[in-house]
């Protein structure tokens, strides 16, 4: 009797931080979204899904769109395990706007885009994360993309 071996998802559950943990936001800001029911960086993912929904936001809170494009971009990012808010705003800041950017951006040309970034701003080679790290959340945001994709189309 021979069964088929089944075939194995790696599976990773993208993270879900407080909105105060997300990096750059003001207490006055944190404190807005809080008012709109946004206490977590997945409740800011489903408010901010769309353009239309963005800009919807952005009116709400009275605030420029650019704000809160940028907020759902670092949540985006911080979904990955890896990642989390730690390193969310120096993807963003290097050029890395999304998990789909992250999973498709070739790992030596981001590795050299953080380095760069890091040297510049910090003026130290030491605090730039490892090529290793990089090739972890490229990794990690391919199989969060596929984990979501499963969800999406019920399987």
């Amino acid at each position: 009797m021979s069964s088929k071996p089944k075939a194995t998802v790696k599976s990773i559950s993208s993270c879900n931080w407080a909105i105060e943990q997300l990096p750059g936001l003001s207490q006055q800001e944190q404190f807005q979204l809080q008012n709109c029911g946004i206490t977590t960086t997945e409740a800011l993912l489903q408010q901010g899904k769309t353009p239309a929904d963005r800009l919807a936001l952005a009116n709400k809170l009275q605030i420029h769109l650019q704000y809160v494009n940028k907020w759902v971009a670092l949540a985006d990012l911080a979904r990955i395990p890896g990642i989390g808010t730690q390193y969310c705003g120096l993807l963003l800041h290097a050029g890395i706007g999304s998990v789909t950017q992250l999973a498709t951006t070739p790992i030596h040309r981001l590795y050299q885009q953080l380095l760069r970034l890091v040297v510049a701003t910090m003026q130290r080679r030491d605090l730039c994360p490892s090529i290793e790290q990089v090739k972890q959340w490229s990794q990690q945001a391919k199989t969060v993309l596929g984990t979501q994709e499963m969800r999406e189309n019920n399987f």
